[in-house]
């Protein structure tokens, strides 16, 4: 009981960062029908330039404290993800956007891999050891830890959430992104503009995941410019598995693909008696997928056209 609850707290752990990234997957998707798959580099970048400002910001200001740098590092990390995916969105999809399916699809993988060139000139291909900031010391749980990482990325997922629900659903840009997601053209003549709304979605959905990155680097305690591919493309399944386009779909799904990795991780040396090892956790999300896309090609929660947005 105490490995099944210690995994079911890691799973969560990762379930929540999983739902960062996916959130940007499906506002965009559910906006504008594309799979960003540069939003894992998006990530990446976020990550890396908070890494670079925690180091200056540790050598120029000895002493400050540990959870103002990180702050700082993260807010900066969100103005440049922002600005990035902001001009991605700008010059390489924004002129492919009557264009086949195809096109800004491989406009997006061509993106990724840029991005990732990228950064390897600027910060190195070497792994960089991200600066521990908060406290070690675990808490006990019921025969579990957990560490003030770990508290610190459920609580800034659970406010990040609810802050996105409330202007998703509560705000004028809430609704003219609904309405740009049921109807572009309708929603223009309603005196929306859907490029400015759909610029606003990337920029909401870089600021995600450059949260997400920062919380994923300061939990694995590692930064690389390779880093952003795997989270990037679990959370895809994850907004897959969950309904892509639907918000609560996407954080459904993360949440579930996070436990299944996690559980799945602790047991299936058992369950392969000895034959797999921890290491081979990944092929539980493609399971999942595989299973989820065969029984419900909709995912779990199906895609609500009111709520794609």
């Amino acid at each position: 009981m105490d490995i099944l609850l210690q995994q079911i707290i890691n799973g969560l752990v990762l379930g929540s960062m999983y739902a960062l990234i996916a959130l940007g997957y499906t506002m965009v998707y559910g906006i504008i029908q594309l799979i960003n798959f540069a939003h894992g580099e998006v990530l990446m970048i976020g990550v890396l330039t908070s890494w670079s400002i925690i180091g200056v910001m540790q050598e120029a200001m000895p002493g400050t404290p540990g959870w103002v740098i990180l702050l700082i590092a993260t807010l900066i990390a969100c103005v440049v993800a922002a600005v990035l995916n902001f001009t991605i969105e700008k010059l390489a999809y924004r002129p492919l956007r009557n264009s086949p399916r195809l096109a800004p699809l491989i406009t997006a993988i061509g993106m990724s891999i840029l991005l990732q060139t990228l950064a390897m000139i600027i910060w190195k291909p070497n792994y960089k050891p991200y600066p521990t900031l908060l406290p070690m010391e675990p808490f006990d749980l019921a025969g579990a830890v957990i560490t003030p990482t770990q508290i610190l990325v459920l609580g800034v997922t659970a406010v990040v959430l609810a802050v996105l629900m409330y202007l998703v659903n509560y705000t004028r840009l809430g609704r003219a992104m609904r309405a740009t997601a049921e109807n572009p053209r309708v929603a223009a003549l309603m005196g929306i503009k859907p490029d400015m709304v759909i610029s606003a979605t990337f920029v909401i959905g870089a600021v995600l995941a450059a949260i997400a990155g920062v919380l994923w680097a300061s939990n694995y305690g590692t930064a690389q410019h390779t880093m952003g591919f795997l989270p990037g493309l679990k959370a895809f399944i994850a907004a897959v598995f969950g309904g892509i386009g639907n918000l609560a779909g996407a954080v459904v799904g993360a949440m579930i693909l996070g436990l299944v990795e996690a559980i799945g991780a602790g047991y299936i040396g058992q369950l392969t008696s000895g034959v797999l090892g921890s290491q081979y956790v990944d092929i539980f999300s493609f399971i999942v997928l595989i299973i989820v896309l065969t029984l419900r090609p909709s995912g779990l929660l199906g895609e609500r056209v009111a709520d794609r947005a």
